[in-house]
């Protein structure tokens, strides 16, 4: 037999493959995409049906010289990149500068990096699907089309640097109309009454919640808008015994989550651990190609992890069943096989995103981990054992009762037996208000017509609330709720629209920024498709017939292209270049004596002298921080790091004017508290949605000890 030459994208990636194929094969890496549309012109011949002009990517050169002649010294050249469209695409554009015939069985894909998936493939090659990397290049070409007739646009009416996307510019609008409406929002008055009551004994007092008033023997809901409206029922109802009219005991069931997509992956990242998109799938890809584990060798950890799919194997099912029967007992496991439903067939040839060796849990393999792989496979690894787990049983009851015409209810649940829950509880998005929340405390033992003590009845103002602004977990959600972009997209489209500060973060919140509406608003007074969703959607619907077979790409762009360039063209001659003028501070500059902006940078917001370029002055913007500096007691400001992408820091609002305070920290005092074991001053740290008080000193035995309890963390 001859050598066989195997490419991949990635070293790491490689370097696992090559541990299940003998020494008749050779594997090697293309490092990604080896051609591409040229940079410095459109690289489409829009009148000869969108033929594209493909080059060797600039950096590429010495990379397609080594795969040519690896590719001579070899007897069959198979291509293994990833199984989705951006992998046949560049499966495809390998073959071509390999002179490889597409037709041939030159292509093999696996959706886990296994020894029996990889031997697989070998023994399975099938020809390049060229709808599969058609529907890529149509997205590609329709991306240039898009991004290089707009962008130049933008430059030209607004200011250089500026971009525009088919998608980047959609998921702004989302977040922009989001902020939209907050600010339009108009708080209503609403007012809450609830009763303290207990049935005997003060121990056993619980509260119940006005509904409403009792009309021919049916309750009626009133919702009480005003303070008169709440002292009426708290005149009818003060030191008055309650009835209890109904008492309704019941059982249900909660059963787990899908196995995790690439977007519900992206949004739990989020919630549970405080991930941004692009840092998930980033950690992600290294789970996917492989990790060296001590012992193992580099190791693939999950199944491959761009996938709107659901579905798992025969064998990662039975490997589910065993783990759950030998960890937790039989009556944890599900009394049948749970199958989850996808939501369009697209990409049904992947599973979901899953663990592939079943015998590395993530414990067992703590300390070849980093700190964030180990949290991710953690969730990866609980969220697929929890799919294949008992549904959780609770009682529930909901009590009504009267006081004259007036109705109080309450309802309350218990978990009798947890199932799913003792490996994957809930993580709340949102908090819900007081008169939604059910109150998970056990109930006294309560019937009808037993009569209620009525200790206290009061009215609580509220005011109704405006829709959240938008976090990247739930900009992630409405992009696949609305049929917009595709698992590998969601990530890069966040971060381009926060480098481009189209968007900005406030914390967790996603903020338009100015600029952003600016370039929203152009655009959809020009460009009315580019930003709407519906349009979006559709086009990716279209992309996806491409895919199927069903449509050919060049009629994709000949049905979109013609008006779109003729948009541009008289947006060209209509719009006049807007005056972008920046907000003073009111400041001069201590260095030339010239006014003092606000500008926009790659991290957000900092002063700058308006005398730029002859003067160079810039400084961060400062804000108040909560609590004093602990080494002398005056008060602190928050800073914006340039270099950390806009991470905060905290000083002493004396550093600088007071030499003797040079107080620095990356974590926020907690004002007051100092450690018990050395004494220095305690900083509040952050994991995730949690906060918790950690000693400034690092050498402090506190620290070490956490430290070594947690296991060994390669990134900190």
């Amino acid at each position: 037999m001859g050598k066989k030459l195997v490419i991949v994208e990635s070293p790491a990636k490689s370097k696992t493959i090559g541990r299940y194929l003998g020494s008749d094969y050779q594997i090697t890496a293309s490092l990604g995409h080896i051609r591409d549309l040229p940079s410095g012109n459109l690289g489409v011949d829009v009148k000869n049906d969108f033929k594209p002009i493909y080059i060797t990517m600039k950096g590429k050169e010495k990379v397609v010289r080594e795969l040519k002649t690896l590719a001579a010294g070899c007897d069959e050249v198979y291509l293994a990149t990833d199984p989705d469209r951006e992998g046949e695409a560049i499966a495809w554009h390998l073959a071509k500068v390999l002179k490889i015939d597409p037709e041939s069985n030159c292509r093999i894909t696996f959706n886990e990096i296994t020894k029996n998936a990889v031997q697989e493939a070998i023994s399975n090659p099938r020809p390049i699907d060229m709808n599969l990397a058609d529907a890529q290049q149509a997205r590609r070409i329709l991306d240039r089309l898009v991004g290089y007739e707009l962008s130049p646009l933008l430059w030209k009416k607004i200011r250089k640097g500026l971009s525009a996307g088919r998608v980047q510019s959609v998921a702004t609008k989302i977040v922009m109309d989001r902020d939209a409406e907050i600010d339009a929002f108009k708080p209503e008055e609403y007012w809450l009454v609830k009763a303290l009551v207990t049935p005997g004994k003060a121990s056993d007092k619980f509260l119940m919640s006005y509904y409403g008033v009792s009309k021919s023997g049916k309750a009626s809901h009133v919702k009480l808008t005003c303070e008169e409206e709440a002292n009426k029922v708290l005149d009818d109802t003060k030191g008055k015994p309650l009835m209890l009219t109904s008492v309704k005991h019941g059982s249900r069931e909660r059963n787990p989550y899908p196995p995790f997509t690439t977007s519900t992956l992206q949004q739990e990242a989020s919630r549970r651990l405080g991930f941004s998109s692009k840092k998930t799938m980033s950690v992600a890809q290294q789970l996917y190609e492989g990790i060296d584990i001590k012992g193992s060798g580099q190791t693939a950890l999950v199944s491959y992890i761009r996938t709107d799919s659901v579905r798992i194997s025969d064998e990662a099912y039975e490997a589910a069943k065993k783990l759950i029967l030998d960890r937790f007992g039989k009556e944890y496991l599900s009394g049948y096989r749970r199958k989850y439903k996808n939501k369009n067939s697209a990409q049904d040839a992947h599973e979901a995103i899953r663990p592939t060796h079943f015998d590395m849990d993530p414990a067992s393999i703590r300390s070849s981990l980093t700190s964030d792989q180990f949290k991710l496979y953690s969730l990866i690894w609980d969220r697929f054992l929890a799919t294949q787990m008992a549904a959780a049983k609770l009682d529930t009851l909901s009590v009504e009762a009267s006081c004259g015409e007036h109705i109080f209810r309450t309802s309350g649940e218990t978990v009798t037996f947890k199932g799913f829950l003792v490996l994957y509880d809930d993580v709340a998005d949102d908090k819900k208000d007081d008169d939604e929340e059910m109150s998970k405390t056990r109930l006294p033992v309560l019937e009808e017509g037993m009569q209620l003590k009525n200790l206290d009845v009061s009215g609580i103002q509220k005011f109704t609330t405006p829709p959240q602004h938008f976090t990247e977990a739930t900009l992630i959600k409405a992009l696949e709720e609305y049929g917009i972009g595709r698992p590998s997209t969601y990530a890069p489209t966040i971060s381009t629209i926060l480098d481009r500060q189209y968007i900005e973060k406030d914390g967790r919140s996603l903020l338009i920024t100015e600029l952003g509406k600016l370039v929203t608003n152009l655009l959809s007074e020009n460009f009315s498709e580019i930003v709407d969703v519906s349009f979006t959607a559709a086009m990716e619907g279209s992309l996806d017939k491409v895919e199927e077979g069903t449509v050919k790409w060049e009629k994709v762009l000949k049905d979109f292209y013609p008006e779109f360039a003729s948009q541009v063209k008289t947006a060209l001659d209509s719009i006049e270049k807007v005056e972008i003028v920046p907000e003073k501070t009111g400041e001069t500059c201590p260095k030339c004596g010239g006014e003092l902006v606000y500008k926009e940078g790659r991290y957000g917001k900092f002063v700058a002298c308006t005398n730029f370029p002859q003067c160079d002055f810039t400084k961060n913007i400062e804000t108040q921080a909560k609590g004093k500096c602990p080494q002398c007691g005056s008060g602190l400001l928050a800073h914006r790091s340039k270099k950390y992408r806009g991470k905060l820091f905290y000083t002493c609002d004396k550093k600088g004017a007071n030499p003797d305070c040079d107080f620095i920290s990356w974590n926020l005092p907690i004002e007051g508290k100092t450690c018990p074991e050395c004494g220095s001053f305690m900083v509040l740290k952050h994991y995730g949605k949690r906060a918790y008080p950690k000693c400034s000193n690092k050498d402090c035995p506190s620290n070490a000890r956490k430290k070594k309890s947690s296991g060994s963390d390669k990134d900190e």
